[in-house]
């Protein structure tokens, strides 16, 4: 069984993952593999220097995600170029990590499931959502400016929408033990289904 989750930004997607994962299901951050992996790759790297300039490349030539970042989420038209780049190399590291073992269960995060259509990758997709003013604090206290947390929150799928899309939804508005209990009722259902 492989899960797609998502959510909006600053509504627990990752606590969510890892308590699914608590279940048995391997994690897939995607996120992490384009900062660890993807942005790694010389190629990735070559080809960002050469559209967006040497101002996004650190001294020690790896990209510089702020000033990338900065760049992207101001311009949407850099931001479909960068997706068009990174997002094939994605779904195929996708692909073989799925192929090595077709046993294996997954839950894989996933932040712009509906924005980009992936529904097909997945048997499930699960939306973690809360409500706008707790989404706003966290980002808050994770360092992120509202300014900066309001323009990124734009780019995306209103969360109103992925709750519509999405097969099932974890609410977490409350405690982490409410989110808990949700992935716990939500997990044995799937796996005695």
């Amino acid at each position: 069984m492989i899960l797609g989750l998502t959510g909006g930004m600053g509504c627990g997607k990752s606590c969510a993952a890892q308590m699914v994962a608590a279940h048995g299901f391997a994690w897939m951050d995607s996120d992490e593999i384009v900062r660890n992996k993807l942005l790694l790759e010389q190629d990735v790297m070559a080809a960002i220097r050469d559209h967006f300039g040497p101002e996004v490349i650190t001294p020690a030539a790896g990209v510089d995600r702020s000033r990338l970042a900065h760049r992207v989420f101001a311009d949407s038209t850099g931001l479909v170029w960068l997706e068009n780049l990174i997002h094939p190399k994605l779904f195929e590291y996708w692909r073989r990590v799925f192929a090595k073992d077709r046993t294996k269960s997954w839950v894989v995060e996933v932040p712009l499931l509906f924005e980009k259509s992936l529904q097909n990758w997945f048997d499930f997709t699960i939306c973690v959502a809360s409500h706008p003013a707790v989404q706003f604090a966290r980002l808050e206290q994770r360092g992120i400016p509202l300014p900066l947390a309001r323009q990124r929150i734009s780019k995306q799928l209103p969360l109103a929408r992925k709750i519509e899309s999405a097969d099932f939804v974890l609410w977490n508005d409350g405690s982490t033990g409410f989110l808990r209990q949700q992935v716990d009722l939500l997990i044995k259902s799937l796996v005695t289904r």
